[in-house]
């Protein structure tokens, strides 16, 4: 029991570093957008640099996962993630930028992989539902990364990232190493895809991905350029919204130990939908803020869910078949960033912000397939 807890510690820091440090760069995107000179068009396509690295990495990082193990994956691929991070602001142009976002969503998407691979083995020793606090702990640091670009804006990026994200990845570090045996594998493809039932755990994931991927891109933009808030007021909107993912992700193993993932995963679709809404809608803040709130309600536990139900697959490993279900769900990143972008520059953001609530409903049609698989 003892090793158990140790191990969900030391695997919940890694959830922590990573969503801190997405945190910090999301908090910051204005700072990119005004030191460039950025429409919504280059801002869309160099958020598709990020998601593309995270889209290339996944099936590596899956099929290495299986290979050494997800633990000793997860913890040499930190120092990784923080240098590239680091990097962001030392970049002089944007054709330099370009390729440092690429290699910090790689190394972000492989930590993701390897620590939620991590999570689902410490669940499946556990015997209960356990992976959803692992992603309270991602979205509470995520939302403590936004939130202090409220303290650091207007100020050196560089230092932002360094004073806040240098300790965090070295806790994160210290934390991972604890003995884990993980699960090693060198079966299948170097490269896999969903199949089955899969593909649509994927496409659940997908649409959960591009409303998350939106939110932390697009949100400070969107109040400050649709509800005219100041910069320092930007990070509002995210923290909110990884405030409010916190809080269901806290009681969601709760929730769907008692409720079954599949009403879980309609009732969170419900939410979303009408959180998406309100903040397409929201004339200022007043609305626009519970408007993040509830659509993080409701796609906070739909990422555990999927991977939960991706590790139990029967089909593919469990390493490839998150990665699977990661490659196809975030796949909606490459898309979602520039979309927005592209619609924005054409009508409005508020317009942009309103197809999330169009792609939330797939959550709620799609519910089923977040249902545990069938005992052989």
């Amino acid at each position: 029991m003892h090793h158990l807890r140790s191990a969900r510690i030391a695997a919940t820091s890694a959830f922590c570093m990573n969503g801190l440090l997405f945190g910090l760069w999301a908090a910051r995107i204005p700072a990119f957008v005004e030191r460039f000179g950025l429409d919504h068009d280059a801002l869309g396509l160099l958020l598709l640099c990020i998601a593309g690295g995270a889209i290339v990495a996944f099936p590596l990082a899956g099929r290495a996962s299986d290979r050494m193990g997800a633990k000793r994956l997860t913890r040499l691929l930190i120092p990784v993630q923080i240098c590239t991070l680091l990097a962001l602001p030392l970049m002089p142009s944007l054709w330099l930028l370009a390729p440092a976002l690429f290699l910090f969503g790689a190394a972000y998407g492989a930590t993701d992989v390897a620590m939620n691979g991590w999570a689902t083995e410490i669940e499946r020793a556990g015997g209960r539902p356990i992976l959803s606090s692992f992603h309270a702990a991602w979205s509470l640091a995520s939302g403590a990364g936004a939130a202090s670009g409220l303290v650091f804006a207007g100020g050196p990026v560089l230092l932002h990232f360094a004073v806040v994200g240098l300790p965090a990845a070295a806790l994160g570090w210290w934390l991972t190493r604890v003995p884990w045996q993980s699960d090693l594998s060198d079966d299948g493809p170097a490269f896999a895809l969903p199949k089955g039932g899969l593909v649509t755990v994927g496409i659940v994931a997908l649409a959960a991905a591009l409303g998350e991927g939106a939110v932390a891109d697009w949100s400070a933009v969107y109040l400050i350029e649709a509800l005219s808030q100041t910069e320092r007021a930007a990070p509002l909107g995210y923290a909110c919204f990884a405030a409010a993912m916190v809080t269901v992700r806290l009681a969601g193993d709760g929730l769907v130990a008692r409720f079954g993932p599949t009403a879980m995963t309609r009732a969170s679709g419900v939410l979303a939908v009408t959180g998406a809404s309100l903040v397409a809608l929201a004339p200022g803040l007043g609305l626009a803020l519970p408007g993040f709130v509830l659509f993080g309600l409701g796609l906070g536990v739909i990422f555990p869910l999927a991977f939960s139900r991706a590790a139990a697959s029967r089909s593919m490993p469990a390493g490839q078949a998150i990665a699977a279900v990661a490659t196809l769900g975030y796949g909606g990143i490459l898309i979602g960033p520039p979309l927005i972008g592209l619609v924005a520059a054409a009508t409005s953001l508020r317009i942009g912000m309103a197809l999330l609530a169009v792609l939330a409903l797939l959550i709620v049609a799609l519910a089923r397939a977040m249902a545990p698989p069938p005992a052989p």
